[in-house]
C-alpha cells in the first residue's frame, strides 16, 4: 500500500509518502511559492524514490483552514490526481494535522493559526492515553474570544503565537507554549491520520472533498460571472 499526502495551507509544503512500512517526510519552507512548486516537488520526490504516480493507492490532503491560495492549489491538485487515477482521496483538517505535533499523553491541546485581520483559527483537542480527539468545532475567533476558550494547563502551538504569545502567557492559566519547531503541520502527521482513515474505510471522492473555509462567505473570494 502506498500513500501520497501533502498540506499547502501554510508557508510550508508538507509532503509525505508511505510504502507500507516506512514514512518518507519532506517539510519545505516555500512561502508563497507553494502554489508553483507543489507539482514539481511531487514529481521530483517520486523520481527520487523510483516511484510512479500510478503506484499510489491513496491520496491525502490538508483542507485548511489557512492560506486561501494554498488550500485551493492543494485541493485542485489532489482532485486531479485522484480523479485521473480513480483512487480514494482523504481530506484532513490542517488543525488536526497540527494538533498531532503536541505529543502528550493527557491534557488539552489548542492549535492556533494566524487567520489575518486580527483573527485566529483554532480548535480544542483532548489527549488521553496518547490518543487525540477533537472536542470542539473548527473556529475563527478574535483574541478575546480565544482567551475565553483557553483552559488551565492547556498546550498551545501554532503560528498565531507570533502575535498573541505574550498576552496568552499573561493570562495566568499556566499554559504550555510549544517551541517554534512545532508551529506548522508535519508530513508525518498527514500520513498517520490518513492511515487511521484508511483503517476505518473513511474516504472522500474528488467530487465531494471540500476545503475548510471559516471566514463568512462575504469575506471569501468570489468568482465573477
Amino acid at each position: 500500500m502506498k500513500i501520497l499526502g501533502f498540506d499547502t495551507s501554510t508557508k510550508f509544503l508538507c509532503l509525505g509518502l508511505y510504502d507500507g512500512a516506512k514514512i518518507y517526510e519532506y517539510n519545505l519552507e516555500l512561502g508563497r511559492k507553494n502554489s508553483s512548486l507543489l507539482v514539481v516537488t511531487i514529481k521530483r520526490v517520486l523520481e527520487a524514490l523510483n516511484w510512479h504516480i500510478d503506484d499510489i493507492d491513496y491520496f491525502a490532503c490538508g483542507l485548511g483552514p489557512g492560506s486561501f491560495t494554498g488550500i485551493r492549489v492543494g485541493l485542485a491538485t489532489i482532485k486531479g490526481l485522484s480523479w485521473r487515477k480513480n483512487k480514494p482521496v482523504i481530506g484532513i483538517s490542517t488543525l488536526d494535522i497540527l494538533a498531532k505535533n503536541a505529543r502528550i499523553d493527557d491534557g488539552l491541546i489548542i492549535p492556533i493559526v494566524d487567520a489575518k485581520r486580527n483573527l485566529i483559527y483554532c480548535c480544542n483537542y483532548k489527549a488521553k492515553n496518547g490518543n487525540i480527539k477533537r472536542i470542539s468545532p473548527y473556529m475563527l475567533l478574535s483574541e478575546d474570544e480565544l482567551h475565553k476558550k483557553i483552559k488551565k494547563n492547556a498546550v498551545i502551538l501554532g503560528d498565531a503565537l507570533n502575535l498573541y504569545k505574550e498576552n496568552i502567557l499573561k493570562s495566568g492559566k499556566g499554559v504550555a507554549i510549544l517551541d517554534r519547531d512545532y508551529w506548522y503541520p508535519r508530513a508525518h502527521n498527514i500520513i498517520m491520520l490518513a492511515l487511521e482513515r484508511i483503517k476505518h474505510r473513511d474516504f472522500d471522492t474528488p467530487f465531494d472533498i471540500e476545503p475548510i473555509y471559516l471566514y463568512p462567505k462575504e469575506c471569501q473570494i468570489k468568482i465573477a460571472k
